[in-house]
């Protein structure tokens, strides 16, 4: 199988990095989503939602191909 491209293990850690800190800012717009004071607590939400997706799929990309873990 011919890869385009090929995903080195240090570019692996820095994807698993990325991913990692995109699951730290979603926990930290969770959290402000509950506070009653802040508005757009369902825009955080969403927001959170759409990072722990993006770090999820970072994750396994780097897992899978980045030779992470």
């Amino acid at each position: 199988m011919n890869l385009l491209f090929a995903i080195t293990p240090q570019a692996g850690r820095k994807l698993a990095e990325v991913g990692l800190l995109l699951i730290l800012f979603a926990g930290i717009w969770l959290a402000a989503a509950q506070i009653p004071l802040f508005k757009l607590a369902i825009a955080r939400t969403i927001i959170a939602g759409i990072a722990l997706a993006i770090a999820g799929v970072l994750l396994i990309i780097a897992t899978r191909w980045g030779h992470f873990g």
